[in-house]
């Protein structure tokens, strides 16, 4: 069976928990986009291990990891993630294999992102590591891939022409000195060499591993209400992190994704600038960040935290094709006396229940919430569904209700031992 698992909220859901407990019914882990503005967190034996650009299933031994043509990768941060879980012994020389089409962050795409952020207008919150401005370089077609990267006449000449619209562009928009051509094309060109082992044509690779019958997993960063297309625009990432993306960004055609799980927390967060419906107060926000550590796993930043708003989770189900949710972070709210839930909004007398393209008309809603009555109990050592407390299950029942879907799996703690299937995938 290949599964596609993607985040069902503004990302930050918990999807390499999932992952990691997936991962064991597969074979093959799969990096569709996003590059490594994008953190999942997982924690094995009480070690935590935080993976940016290369699928976090890899902690199970006798597995493969591809980074997707979707993907956008810095090469400095690959080499440097790749030498920390080696030297956690890792094998990440057998493991660890590259898209020749994905696209390279240089540079110049980071002074790019963080210059055209400290003079945009309104700011998107963007963490500034190039991966906007890279896959601008893309649907340009003016972007560097892995394979021009590994070809040393290729990437010398065309990176030379980028060098020089780049440096056009810095010094006469942003009045910036130019970047160097020579530091540039002997720096990547130690880099290409270094990386040239992991590489291989990706869709091919996957095409290939199907046909022996091996089971494929594919993983997104970020989520649905982060995607250009389908989330809250502009303020979203560059890149298509919904079920629609693992197939252009893997190269696996659609009629080869048996099953697509979404992941939300018990409540909702969201890093970065744009609208949260359902933000809490101050107080209750640094509560309830506290409690579940919600601090970016790539930059650090606080999150925004919110109540569960199934306006969003629905949309996300619709989106994406989920046939089942993940539900994470249970446990976070096991000291809450009431809990809220949108159900829908009211824009004046409208009610909604699908959520508005049109920042505008968001802005005015506001949330119809239903109460529940909190648990008061400690969840994380439940080890079915049965064990939690009567209040809990009626939570989650609502939850299954409001989405229109079931939940396939509870996470009630960040340990991978703190989770529990229920029925089928």
């Amino acid at each position: 069976m290949n599964i596609v698992v993607v985040g069902a909220q503004w990302g930050d859901e918990g999807k390499g928990k999932v992952i990691d407990v997936l991962t064991e019914e597969a074979d093959i882990l799969v990096r569709f986009q996003g590059g490594h503005n994008a953190g999942h967190t997982v924690v094995v034996d009480g070690e935590e291990f935080i993976f940016h650009l290369i699928p976090s299933g890899l902690l199970h031994r006798g597995k493969v990891g591809l980074i997707g043509n979707g993907v956008v990768v810095d090469p400095e941060a690959l080499l440097e993630e790749l030498g920390r879980l080696r030297a956690r012994g890792i094998d990440v020389e057998r493991a660890v294999k590259i898209s020749d089409q994905a696209h390279v962050i240089f540079p110049y795409h980071q002074r790019l992102d963080a210059l055209e952020e400290a003079t945009r207008a309104g700011r998107l919150g963007t963490t500034g590591r190039g991966i906007g401005p890279c896959y601008v370089d893309k649907a340009a077609r003016s972007g560097i891939r892995i394979a021009d990267l590994c070809n040393p006449e290729v990437f010398a000449k065309t990176l030379r022409r980028t060098v020089q619209e780049k440096n056009r562009l810095l010094q006469a928009l942003y009045h910036e000195p130019p970047m160097s051509y020579e530091e540039l094309l002997a720096r990547y060109t130690a880099y290409a060499k270094r990386i040239a082992p992991h590489v291989v044509h990706g869709a091919r690779f996957l095409r290939e591993a199907m046909a022996q019958g091996k089971r494929l997993l594919f993983e997104g960063a970020q989520g649905t209400m982060l995607d250009l297309d389908h989330g809250t625009y502009p303020y979203v990432t560059s890149s298509s992190a919904t079920s629609g993306g693992a197939c252009t960004g893997s190269g696996v055609p659609p009629t080869a994704i048996d099953r697509i799980i979404g992941v939300v927390k018990a409540y909702t967060t969201r890093v970065g600038e744009g609208p949260l419906p359902t933000e809490f107060a101050p107080q209750l926000m640094e509560e309830i960040r506290r409690r579940g550590k919600e601090f970016g796993a790539t930059t650090g930043r606080p999150r925004r935290c919110g109540w569960f708003d199934a306006v969003v989770a629905r949309h996300a189900v619709e989106v994406n094709g989920c046939q089942s949710i993940a539900v994470t972070k249970l446990d976070v709210l096991d000291a809450m006396e009431t809990i809220q839930i949108c159900a829908a909004y009211r824009d004046g007398a409208r009610t909604l229940d699908a959520f508005p393209a049109d920042l505008g008309v968001l802005s005015r809603c506001t949330p119809v919430y239903e109460s529940a009555p909190g648990w008061g109990s400690d969840t994380s050592e439940a080890g079915c569904f049965d064990e939690l407390p009567a209040a809990a299950q009626r939570y989650l029942k609502r939850l299954e209700a409001l989405i229109g879907v079931p939940i396939c799996l509870i996470s009630t703690g960040s340990k991978r031992e703190q989770a529990f299937k229920m029925g089928s995938w």
